[in-house]
């Protein structure tokens, strides 16, 4: 047994694939295939369930991958720790953003990173908040960029922007040309909104809450399990929407959707920067967070 067959076992079960496991570390199945053959001899146990187009990891697989998962993660944080010993810039990072920062901002932000670190490999991986916080649980992730805030005590969040969410309505909407509609108007008009474990969806519930107001009053007409399937549905009249500006930048820019306020409703809110409270930051993390900071837009 070593490191890269765990860490090849690890792909099958987060792809639930040997095939795609197989493309994302570029083996071809029958070698990933033999890779978990030889860890199920070494524990004599099967390790993975073989279903016809699926592979679940079995209780056992199961314990395993969560050992696995931190094997690798110290692994990598022995690199970084001796690269920085050595006074190298290099390395491995892996990181998570909701809907909103994962699409809109950090693309941006590793861009300018990489061009300071170049030696440094950032993976990104998008999710909705609650994934994103899972992930960072679990190990997968060391740092996360969410649009809510966590209940588990081993989470640490800091506040890094504040966001003012908007209601969406597209083009040819009687609303069009209003700035603002009432909680009345808003309570009859079909509404989409996202699934559950978005931060959008969270903050929208939370700011409902404090005015006295139930999730439940809105004319639902739809659950959408992204924000551009949201933008989407707006734009093509299934219903209005409250979302971040910053996704609608370019419809807005475009005349495509109009953003209106709602009348006896805040929906401000911030973006987290997320990490795990018992995992010692890796060298790229600390210069990511710094890099991160140094951005005087930044609040």
């Amino acid at each position: 047994m070593d490191l890269w067959q765990l860490n090849v076992f690890c792909k099958v079960v987060e792809a639930k694939s040997f095939s795609k496991a197989g493309k994302k570390i570029h083996l071809s199945q029958p070698t990933v295939s033999s890779h978990i053959k030889d860890l199920e001899t070494y524990f004599d146990t099967r390790l993975i369930d073989r279903f016809s187009r699926k592979a679940e990891a079995t209780p056992v697989g199961k314990l395993l991958y969560d050992y696995a998962n931190r094997l690798i993660a110290l692994k990598e944080e022995m690199e970084h720790s001796i690269g920085e010993f050595l006074g190298t810039k290099k390395g491995n990072l892996s990181i998570g953003g909701s809907t909103i920062p994962g699409a809109y901002l950090l693309p941006k932000m590793i861009g300018e990173f990489t061009r300071s670190y170049p030696q440094i490999r950032i993976r990104l991986e998008i999710g909705d908040t609650q994934k994103i916080i899972q992930d960072i649980l679990d190990g997968r992730l060391e740092l996360g960029i969410v649009g809510a805030k966590s209940g588990d005590s081993n989470i640490v969040q800091q506040k890094f922007i504040k966001d003012e969410m908007c209601l969406a309505v597209p083009d040819g909407h009687r609303w069009f040309n209003k700035r603002s509609v009432s909680m009345e108007e808003l309570f009859k008009e079909p509404f989409i909104i996202r699934e559950k474990g978005s931060g959008t969806l969270k903050s929208l519930v939370l700011n409902m809450q404090k005015k006295g107001y139930d999730i439940h009053n809105l004319n639902i007409i739809a659950v959408m399990g992204s924000t551009q399937a949201v933008l989407q549905g707006i734009k093509n009249h299934v219903g209005v929407s409250i979302l971040s500006p910053i996704a609608m930048e370019d419809d807005v820019r475009a005349g495509t959707l109009k953003t209106l306020g709602v009348d006896g409703l805040e929906l401000k809110r911030c973006f987290y920067l997320t990490r795990h409270k018992n995992r010692t930051p890796s060298p790229p993390s600390l210069s990511f967070e710094k890099s991160l900071f140094r951005n005087p837009n930044q609040k």
